[in-house]
């Protein structure tokens, strides 16, 4: 069952799906300020409500998500409510099929296939297979059938075989501000802080800045963030 963050189901022009609260934000925040700038409607879903996160309850993370949707302005944000660290059961892809359905993309993103973190590669794998399900007429035949013109994957941890890139310089501080809205997963642990040590607490800002800067200067940008396709991506040169 989708749970709402306050936004209706008009037909968003991308929609991202990420594991967890936090995920496409670290891939791709300054992609989705770029294009929410540009007029475009940007949607988020969320797969789980990260309940196994070592740090933060499942109300603080909502409540970080709301803040950073905000910072980026996005359109729509759902949350599947699929259990965390337990992906790909029965109904799963029917679940995603659905929120594709109901938001009717142009473009949907989801986490690059091989990530260290099993969650980001398996639901990358169920957008995958919701994708080429949604255009299925007789697939659900409940609602509509969509076809999305390109499916594209964004990096969480591991960056590798870069095949686009975007200039995100000029809406950088908006990605940052939108991880910094999760401060029970990237702020440094205080002594006596309920909270414990994990690699994402104190310096895992940073070093998100630091891929995107590298990326960025390897193509002449000040920041870049990559992405991936396992199909052409293809581009109107007129």
């Amino acid at each position: 069952m989708t749970k709402e963050q306050s936004f209706h189901a008009e037909k968003l022009d991308i929609l991202i799906f990420g594991a967890h609260p936090d995920d496409a934000e670290i891939g791709m925040g300054g992609t989705i300020a770029k294009h929410v700038r540009a007029g475009q409607r940007v949607g988020l879903c969320d797969l789980t409500e990260a309940e196994m996160s070592s740090n933060g309850t499942v109300e603080l993370r909502r409540q970080e998500a709301a803040d950073a949707s905000a910072v980026l302005g996005l359109s729509a944000r759902t949350n599947l409510a699929l259990p965390d660290r337990g992906l790909g059961a029965e109904g799963h892809v029917e679940a995603i099929t659905a929120e594709i359905r109901r938001f009717r993309p142009r473009i949907v993103f989801a986490p690059y296939w091989n990530d260290r973190h099993p969650d980001h590669n398996r639901c990358s794998a169920l957008v995958e297979e919701a994708v080429f399900n949604a255009k299925l007429r007789r697939y659900m035949p409940e609602l509509p059938a969509v076809q999305v013109e390109q499916l594209l994957f964004y990096y969480i941890n591991d960056v590798e075989d870069v095949r686009l890139a975007v200039d995100v310089t000029d809406v950088y501080e908006h990605k940052l501000a939108s991880l910094r809205a999760y401060r029970s997963q990237f702020e440094a642990v205080s002594q006596g802080e309920d909270r414990v040590v994990t690699p994402l607490t104190g310096r895992y800002v940073d070093n998100v800045e630091a891929r995107d800067r590298l990326l960025g200067t390897a193509r002449g940008w000040t920041y870049g963030e990559g992405f991936t396709t396992k199909k052409p991506y293809s581009v109107d040169l007129f």
